[in-house]
């Protein structure tokens, strides 16, 4: 994708992203709902700027269509940002998750994830 968000269609295809990027941040919206409307610019404007191939990627869940995803990681209001490292849920700038179109911890957490990103690819380009 141009923006550089993954737009989750499977369990299988998320499973798949976590196990072959090192730090993922995944969006859980809906369609009809109007917060994910409204932060989804930002979102794809920290892709863009953040993303690096096999060490962050930015995922975007519908969890109307991919409600096993939604359901796994209890997702119960939207938009609600998730973030992995290795595969395994974590907790970026003393947060779990993100609730609600809050862009300002949504950018801070962004931030910091791309600032380890970029930690972890420069250490493997230099190895």
């Amino acid at each position: 994708m141009s923006d550089g968000v993954k737009h989750i269609n499977s369990a299988q295809e998320f499973a798949t992203l976590l196990s072959t990027t090192q730090y993922v941040v995944a969006d859980f919206y809906a369609d009809w709902c109007g917060p994910c409307k409204a932060i989804a610019p930002m979102y794809a404007q920290f892709a863009k700027t953040f993303s690096i191939p096999n060490f962050l990627a930015f995922a975007k869940i519908n969890v109307d269509s991919v409600q096993q995803v939604a359901q796994h990681y209890r997702v119960s209001a939207m938009p609600t940002f998730l973030f992995f490292k290795d595969g395994k849920q974590v907790a970026v700038n003393g947060s779990i998750m993100i609730q609600g179109a809050d862009v300002n911890s949504l950018r801070a957490a962004a931030e910091k994830m791309g600032r380890l990103a970029k930690e972890k690819a420069a250490a493997a380009g230099s190895s």
